[in-house]
């Protein structure tokens, strides 16, 4: 998606358009400013600078070194992490990204270093009861990608559900209709949900496609059509997929991975 040309004569916030411009990202934005590595029309831009539609905005190539060195991580999350911030004595996924628990199938050829921890954060959340591949990255490019307010990515996930007393051929027992319901038409928090992909990859178990990520939001999805998750999985993020990569491990996102 194009980022919208700000209107004839109308100014933004420099950070925020470089942001728009795919750039970087604002706070990565705001660093490049600081440190001088931004001109605007020729001139070393000031921080909170305006710009309008014309300008012309110029990166020193130290900025595109330092985002060159940048990583993106994928993990395999287990059940008992939380994606961000630790809370209630649960740790955040980031502990696991460690020398010995990268897989011995990553083939690319960077190394790890522990400054890659630094600013390493989730792109995307994937709640303590839930396992599969979540995104750690230090590329504000790659945030706004699968996070922004735009962002139209797939996310997959592969969810093990009961319905009432039925725990095996759970297809069987659900009603059509309501399979519907949990393609579209559903609301949480007082706002209605995006179309979904919604099927039965097998009878005890549905496949979910979401372009959107609200809080718990397959599981209140599914307690609002009656079914109980007793697994969920996520399983692909854009063209990205977990494959093989063993629970609890990590691997680099490959230079010509794109999401």
């Amino acid at each position: 998606m194009q980022p919208e040309s700000p209107a004839a004569g109308a100014t933004t916030r420099l950070n925020k358009r470089m942001a728009e411009l795919g750039l970087c990202s604002r706070r990565e934005a705001d660093d490049w400013i600081a440190k001088g590595w931004v001109k605007v029309d020729g001139a070393v831009a000031p921080m909170g600078l305006q710009v309008g539609p014309q300008s012309k905005i110029e990166i020193d190539p130290r900025a595109r070194g330092q985002q060159r060195e940048q990583v993106t991580i994928l993990l395999h999350k287990p059940i008992g992490y939380v994606s961000g911030q630790a809370e209630d004595g649960h740790e955040p996924a980031v502990v696991l990204v460690q020398g010995r628990a990268r897989w011995k199938g990553d083939m690319g050829p960077q190394r790890f270093q522990p400054n890659q921890l630094k600013g390493l954060a989730p792109a995307g959340r994937l709640d303590i009861d839930s396992t599969g591949l979540l995104v750690l990255t230090q590329d504000g490019r790659v945030a706004r990608q699968l996070i922004g307010e735009d962002s139209t990515i797939e996310k997959e996930y592969l969810v093990r559900v009961s319905f009432g007393q039925a725990t095996t051929d759970v297809q069987a027992a659900f009603p059509q209709a309501q399979l519907a319901r949990l393609r579209f038409g559903l609301s949480l928090d007082g706002q209605p949900l995006k179309p979904a992909k919604v099927d039965w990859q097998n009878p005890e178990q549905l496949r979910f496609v979401l372009t959107e990520g609200k809080k718990r939001q397959i599981r209140r999805m599914c307690e609002a059509v009656g079914l109980k998750v007793v697994g969920l999985k996520r399983v692909r993020i854009g063209r990205v997929t977990l494959g093989q990569l063993p629970i609890g491990q990590w691997r680099y996102l490959a230079p010509h991975e794109r999401f």
